[in-house]
């Protein structure tokens, strides 16, 4: 038995915070597509109607026609256990059942069966899917946010900004906005034919944004003026003006709205017949539909903030508002004049995640789609009096949809096992391939680069080399995913102001002279420690929060990656003293993009560690600070195709990462 050699660390700094499971990416992504994202589709195809109204179908939702009925989804056990599944060639999955309601005008009672929706694949306590005996992980993929996205061009001949907006929803119709060159603002709707802003304005009039108290009422010239005078300012662009004037003569004695209702429609569809009805019918499909429109959660979250629409438009609302487009072009009137910037679309602020429960939903979404066509139909073929929930609900497309995504999609991957590692940072991989991604062939240098918003969300390190370099990347050790999907990491709280009656403010530096307000003597001078008599002066002085050198607190704030700009923060290095005071005047920091040495006074937060910027495989380097990065890349890599030792050893020198990697790859027996 070898002998065991005494362990020593040579750390110059403390975590203090442990690290988090490194596959909850996985497993709390899961949990909430069980918990959260199904009841999310049953309630979207809750009631199916049929075409007539006479037949009601119902999944489980809040509507108040199913109060009573307990409607609700649950999974049985699984059939074989996981190391059953895997030498059997079987999948890990529970029987899926969903109680439904039928109601009919033919039937005195409504019908309430459990249906089986089919066996739905189950996660490991490893995060990883068992489907005909392989092993499968499902790669978080890393794409662009739904909300508003602004960018400028200049103009060629002289140089002006002009600015071009997109609004992209997560699911639905893209709109693109664009300033021409002779002071006009146009909109693209779903990459068909561009149209005036002030048309699409007034045929907005026209329908219902289902918001409540409408900024537009009549379309008038004067009332479209009205809501961008304040901003629409530049006497020698007058872009408002400039667009109403590329509209085509309106007929006075007609409902202006409906006019250019019927005139966008013309435009957009102009083979159909251009009526009232469709125009609107058109429109509000596009648009105001819940079932076709859909910013998501994150969409309306992002729109919110960019537009500066908190508190005028609710987080529920998930469709389009008169607001959003009023804002928006207000937003690009500014970025005209010079008083906005536009968007890094690169920034992981306007990149997020999609976990495995979301790629799920989206897939499930589409099976459940197909599934309410067939109920439509099986309603108007058969006599209402004789139909059942069991004979209506054909499973088929949901099952195949559920397949289809972890038989064949791009996304879903044979888990590599050439060791724990490899295992490990599988799970932890984020693509920026797939559907609805990248394609590699297209993309540019810019969206491959390191970006300063990467600092502690992804590894700068390890990705892979040749094509895909850039656009497969790993989770750093501490960031998480966000509700919203925005990774997130954490910092240590920095402060220099304590309260008198603070228990730990004895000892602690004084930073400036603390003057009694009424005599105006020096209490405690400037460098001074705190003793018990400076406490007992200065609650006799009334002063109740003393100004002392800049501290590090135990608290840990977790941000995304847009809220961290606004805060200048400290490497995890900086020297600190025994009582977490910062011992230099000026510290290592970085602000935005910008690092640089600031006073201590200015640090708002601190690193949790030095190695919070680097993933697991960079962060088993040791030295790695000592490598070059192109080396260190290679390192990363390889590691994950080292053969695994019959009897594994004690690593001479370590990094203190191996027990969290060994503890979370899913192989450690004891």
């Amino acid at each position: 038995m070898p002998k065991k050699r005494p362990v020593k660390s040579y750390a110059r700094t403390i975590n203090p915070l442990e690290l988090p499971s490194l596959i909850d990416i996985q497993l709390d992504s899961f949990d909430n597509f069980i918990d959260e994202s199904l009841s999310e589709l049953f309630q979207e195809i809750s009631p199916i109607e049929s075409f007539n109204g006479d037949l009601k179908l119902f999944f489980p939702c809040d509507l108040p026609e199913v109060e009573g009925f307990d409607l609700k989804y649950w999974f049985g056990e699984p059939k074989y256990s996981v190391d059953e599944c895997v030498e059997r060639d079987m999948s890990f999955a529970a029987p899926m059942n969903v109680r439904v309601l039928l109601y009919s005008e033919d039937q005195d009672q409504p019908i309430v069966q459990d249906i089986f929706m089919g066996d739905f694949p189950l996660m490991t306590p490893a995060g990883t899917f068992i489907i005909n005996g392989t092993e499968r992980v499902v790669v978080s993929q890393l794409i662009r946010s739904p909300g508003a996205y602004f960018e400028i061009e200049e103009e060629r001949t002289t140089g002006r900004p002009l600015a071009m907006g997109k609004l992209i929803p997560d699911r639905g119709a893209w709109m693109e906005f664009e300033t021409r060159k002779t002071d006009y603002l146009t909109i693209k709707f779903n990459r068909k034919r561009t149209v005036p802003i002030t048309m699409f304005l007034r045929a907005l009039t026209a329908i219902d944004d289902r918001l409540g108290n409408p900024l537009l009422h009549d379309g008038s010239d004067e009332e479209i003026l009205a809501l961008f005078e304040d901003v629409d300012t530049n006497g020698e662009h007058l872009y408002i003006q400039g667009s109403i004037e590329q509209e085509p003569p309106w007929d006075p004695d007609k409902s202006l709205p409906e006019q250019a209702l019927i005139e966008f429609y013309k435009r957009m569809r102009p083979g159909d017949p251009p009526t009232l009805d469709n125009a609107r019918q058109y429109l509000e499909e596009q648009l105001f539909d819940p079932r076709r429109y859909d910013l998501a959660k994150v969409g309306r979250y992002k729109l919110n903030k960019r537009l500066n629409l908190d508190g005028i438009v609710p987080l529920s609302h998930r469709t389009m508002t008169q607001q959003d487009i009023v804002r928006l072009i207000r937003r690009m009137i500014e970025i005209n004049n010079g008083q906005a910037g536009a968007d890094d679309i690169d920034h992981l602020g306007n990149r997020r995640i999609k976990t495995v429960g979301e790629l799920l939903q989206a897939k499930l979404r589409v099976g459940l789609r197909r599934m309410e066509r067939v109920v439509r139909e099986r309603m108007s073929i058969r006599e209402s009096d004789k139909l059942t929930p069991v004979g209506l609900i054909n499973i088929r497309p949901v099952v195949a949809s559920i397949r289809e995504f972890f038989g064949s999609s791009q996304l879903s991957q044979f888990m590599e096992q050439a060791n724990p590692l490899a295992e490990l940072t599988h799970k932890r991989t984020l693509s920026a391939l797939g559907p609805g991604g990248l394609r590699r062939e297209r993309a540019g240098f810019e969206v491959r680069d390191v970006h300063h918003s990467h600092y502690g969300r992804i590894c700068p390190i390890e990705t892979p080399e040749g094509p895909n370099i850039g656009l497969i990347g790993r989770l750093a050790t501490y960031g998480r995913v966000n509700r919203y999907g925005f990774i997130e990491t954490p910092y240590r709280r920095v402060r220099s102001t304590m309260a008198i009656d603070d228990e730990k403010l004895n000892g602690r530096t004084i930073f400036k002279n603390i003057v009694d307000p009424d005599t105006g003597e020096i209490i405690a001078a400037k460098g001074e420690a705190i003793t018990a008599d400076h406490i007992t002066n200065m609650k006799a002085a009334g002063i109740e929060d003393v100004e002392v050198t800049p501290y590090v607190t135990s608290e840990i704030s977790y941000m995304s990656a847009d809220e961290e700009d606004h805060y200048t923060i400290a490497q995890a290095n900086a020297q600190l003293d025994d009582l977490d005071q910062f011992v230099d005047a000026r510290v290592s920091s970085r602000r935005n993009q910008q690092f640089r040495f600031a006073s201590i006074q200015r640090i708002d937060y601190m690193d949790v560690a030095p190695r919070q910027i680097v993933g697991v495989s960079a962060a088993l380097i040791p030295f790695l600070e000592h490598d070059d990065a192109n080396r260190a890349l290679m390192g990363s890599n390889m590691q994950r195709q080292a053969v695994p030792l019959l009897q594994p050893d004690v690593p001479i020198v370590s990094t203190g990462m191996e027990l969290q990697a060994a503890r979370n790859s899913g192989q450690v027996v004891i």
